[in-house]
């Protein structure tokens, strides 16, 4: 039996999950840390490293202690990790300043001086977007790139230039304070949008670097996911809880992992993912890119595979949003100050489940209302950080009940639009794997299957898949697995969710609308935030 610690370091905590593999893969335990996501009023988002390594510390110790396993019985760690951060570290390690989120978007000045001038395709310098597009088959789009965020610290904080020993990435980060070594896996590495993918060319393209003003002396050494980056040192054995010189493993993005751990790694294989942030991503066999609708086949684990991987910024975040702004005053569940949970007479385990079932009990299309799910800005198939969220058509008789239903609905829909925009590339399969905290409601699991028309499937413990893909990773480099191939017959659906065909009708009308609000609002979201029309 092989005994992994999966690190699955997300946006605003860590989940570190004990999993075994034998003939099947399996959670024996899991614990979770908090962490601080710092919003800035300039558009950063920022984190705490050294809170990152004191949930993973504090995390690992009570896994250690309620799994009653010992270090010896751990045969390595490995990580699934928030992508396109920027960790700006010194030859120590430290980090120089607080690190980078994906979701920051401060960068807009420097991206628009380096790309927007001259003639543009998809606000990109068209000779830069052919020379990007020739190395990498995709160019950054983004203003959340790791590129701008890397070109606003060498531009705004010289000193913390200055001093930077090394460019890495959340999990890269936690890979050298485990081992002392500056290493970024291929699927971090191509998120740079500085990673050459041709083939006999593979690895930090110079010419980029130098059209982006790049210091190649600041890329790490590039590994694969499964490979193993180090051996943990004395101090990180020591602060853990675990065995030195235990082999600690390259892991991989949750872009990357979150799929094989849903047990989708062949060709044509979709999943759906609904956590903090969601996603549409397709297995394909050769690169494909989309600049008009921002969506690329992004570098994976396995080689000779690629995820076509379109992004939404908040998906589950909204329904949080809708817990702390929308459910607590309305449906009663707190006008006594009591958690549902916490009363006698509920069977509800958590305010999600009331919410899934108030929203189970309003008809499909709520009632009209429309919600757009853009509360940070959007990135696929429009980026446009000024992109907002809003509730459309509210009449005198809609209720709070029926807005919740909407966000559900609205966050389905966007992942619809992104499905039909892969669709007209790739092909994307009948059978979609749904996973990620969305996927606990079977509310939202036919919600999803009858706006997309798709057979919906879930797996066990769909929150932790990206700990059973890191696990998997280990499996796969230590020889225990053969491949990545081998791994799917670990991973067997759980629960099936097939269209219901009466509420097409009602589906198609709103999500036509839905499609329209964003072109018929980019002006006025300009107006109201700051962007550029």
């Amino acid at each position: 039996m092989l005994r992994v610690i999966a690190y699955d370091v997300g946006t605003t905590g860590v989940k570190t999950c004990l999993v075994s593999i034998d003939d099947k893969v399996e959670i024996i335990a899991g614990t979770y840390g908090e962490y601080d996501l710092y919003i800035l009023e300039n558009g950063g988002a920022e984190q705490d490293a050294d809170q990152w390594w004191r949930a993973m510390c504090e995390t690992t110790g009570e896994l250690m202690r309620t799994a009653d396993v010992t270090p010896d019985m751990i045969d390595g760690i490995s990580f699934c990790s928030q992508m396109q951060g920027f960790v700006a570290v010194d030859r120590e390690g430290n980090a120089l300043r607080r690190p980078m989120s994906y979701m920051d978007q401060r960068a807009v000045k420097e991206m628009k001086s380096c790309q927007e001038h001259g003639i543009t395709v998809a606000g990109v310098n068209v000779f830069k977007l052919l020379k990007s597009l020739s190395a990498t088959h995709a160019a950054s789009t983004s203003v959340k790139d790791p590129l701008w965020k890397y070109k606003w610290v060498q531009a705004n904080e010289p000193d913390v230039y200055e001093r930077m020993y090394k460019w890495l990435d959340v999990k890269e980060y936690l890979i050298a304070r485990c081992t002392g070594n500056f290493v970024m896996t291929r699927d971090s590495a191509y998120a740079t949008f500085l990673y050459d993918t041709r083939k006999g060319h593979e690895g930090w393209s110079e010419s980029l670097c130098r059209m982006y003003g790049v210091d190649p002396a600041h890329l790490p050494q590039i590994i694969d996911c499964t490979d193993v980056a180090g051996k943990l040192t004395d101090k990180a054995a020591a602060q853990l809880g675990l065995k030195a010189g235990l082999d600690v493993y390259g892991g991989g993005g949750d872009a990357t992992l979150i799929g094989i751990g849903a047990g989708c790694a062949a060709t044509g294989d979709t999943h759906i993912y609904s956590g903090t942030s969601g996603w549409v991503s397709t297995v394909i066999d050769r690169q494909a890119v989309d600049i008009g609708t921002m969506i690329a086949g992004i570098v994976g684990a396995q080689k000779g595979k690629y995820n076509y991987f379109a992004e939404m910024e908040t998906a589950g975040k909204c329904f949080q949003w809708v817990k702390e702004h929308l459910a607590l005053d309305e449906i009663g569940v707190y006008m006594k100050k009591l958690d549902v949970a916490e009363s006698p007479e509920t069977v509800y385990e958590s305010l999600y489940d009331y919410m899934s079932d108030t929203v189970e009990q309003t008809p499909p299309g709520a009632g009209g209302v429309i919600f757009t799910p853009w509360l940070h800005g959007n990135r696929c198939p429009f980026e446009d950080p000024g992109a907002a969220g809003m509730f459309f058509n509210i009449r005198i008789e809609t209720g709070k009940t029926e807005m919740i239903r909407a966000v559900l609905e609205g966050i389905c829909y966007h992942l619809r639009w992104m499905l039909e925009c892969q669709d007209k590339r790739i092909s994307t399969s009948k059978v979609i794997r749904f996973v990620g905290g969305g996927a606990l409601s079977r509310v939202t699991c036919q919600m999803l299957a009858d706006i997309t028309g798709r057979t919906v499937e879930t797996v066990k413990n769909p929150k932790d898949v990206g700990s059973v893909g890191a696990a998997i990773l280990v499996a796969v480099g230590c020889g225990k697995i053969g491949g990545f191939d081998d791994a799917d017959r670990f991973i067997p659906a759980e629960a099936r969710y097939v269209p219901n065909a009466d509420n097409r009708a009602v589906y198609d009308r709103n999500y036509m609308v839905f499609r329209r609000l964003y072109e018929t609002n980019r002006k006025n979201f300009a107006a109201l935030n700051g962007a550029e029309g």
